[in-house]
């Protein structure tokens, strides 16, 4: 069985059938984790991480499965005259290397923009783009996309929109967490974290918490140092 499978997709602002590779779940086996929830994979050339993003080859509108399907007024219209109007019908349908999942995800984000996606919608497209990247060891890229995460998480925890996801309080808490510690804000770390601990006797999510106290632990090492 191939690992890679066809998925057929209709774009919801072309409405032109595709199809994009996906990842069989079988063949997804994650050896580690940072953590930002990160995931190492015994097969990083076929991570399902490279296939996140679908990219219409008719007009360039890229989502992710968390887009939804409707468009705020005025928003189909931007994306037909910002991306449609000068798209050279590229296709990322078929298997991707890294730089090409790199693309598919700054279209994606490009998209959710003009779209203007749920917070929580943007921020896992940032976050996925910063673990390709951080497996990339660009540094640069990893920081400048691990800022925009963090403020978009934390936007979807002021406006709620988690709520109707898979994505828990504790959980979106602890991430905004460790993003501020991993750039370097570890009061702003501090703040969320503790708010997590706060919860922990009012969570099945132990192991959060768990660490949440490792994250806070290290923040008071560094602090004392």
């Amino acid at each position: 069985m191939e690992i890679l499978f066809d998925k057929n997709v209709t774009c919801s602002a072309c409405s032109h059938s595709y199809t994009t590779k996906k990842v069989r779940s079988r063949f997804v086996r994650a050896l580690q984790s940072d953590s930002d929830f990160c995931s190492y994979y015994e097969d990083e050339e076929n991570s399902p991480l490279l296939y996140y993003v679908s990219v219409c080859p008719n007009c360039g509108y890229s989502v992710s499965e968390e887009f939804s399907a409707h468009f705020p007024p005025q928003t189909l219209q931007s994306i037909k005259t910002s991306i449609s109007s000068n798209w050279g019908h590229r296709d990322y349908g078929t298997k991707r290397t890294v730089k090409e999942a790199i693309d598919t995800y700054k279209l994606g984000i490009y998209s959710a923009t003009l779209k203007n996606e749920k917070s929580i919608v943007l921020a896992g497209l940032y976050m996925r783009l910063v673990w390709i990247l951080r497996k990339e060891r660009d540094q640069e890229q990893e920081l400048r996309f691990t800022n925009m995460a963090v403020k978009a998480y934390v936007q979807s925890y002021i406006n709620e929109d988690f709520r109707s996801t898979d994505m828990t309080e504790i959980k979106l808490l602890y991430l905004i967490g460790d993003l501020y510690r991993r750039i370097g804000d570890d009061k702003q770390a501090g703040v969320y974290l503790s708010k997590v601990i706060q919860q922990q006797n009012e969570t099945i999510e132990k192991r959060i918490v768990a660490l949440a106290k490792d994250a806070w632990q290290e923040i008071r090492e560094k602090q004392k140092a």
